[in-house]
């Protein structure tokens, strides 16, 4: 095995474990304090991190299964993935409450 096939496969593990974390999140509408932390909302944390999974599971089945057009298709698809997760479902801190109030 060379070390592009190592990098591909490590990036369809990654991107697996990353889409069936976005899927259980959905389903359950739980997740960890420390990912929920980061986000709005449950829901957010969970489509982000589908949306990032799907897109490397696209990188990679464009790169090993397709070639040509095909590949570059699916490349501009992953691409926009990354790009609707990073600008509607990206990282937002909470903002703690204010107390200059009192």
């Amino acid at each position: 095995m060379n070390l592009g096939t190592a990098t591909l496969l490590i990036g369809g593990a990654i991107g697996l474990a990353l889409a069936l974390f976005g899927v259980r999140m959905l389903v359950t509408g739980r997740a960890p304090a420390s990912t929920v932390r980061n986000f709005p909302g449950v829901r957010g944390a969970a489509l982000y991190h589908l949306l990032f999974g799907l897109a490397l599971l696209l990188m990679v089945a464009g790169q090993t299964l397709f070639g040509g057009a095909a590949g570059a298709a699916t490349s501009v698809l992953a691409i926009a993935l990354v790009g609707i997760a990073l600008v509607r479902y990206r990282p937002r801190r909470r903002r703690a409450p204010d107390d200059s109030d009192s």
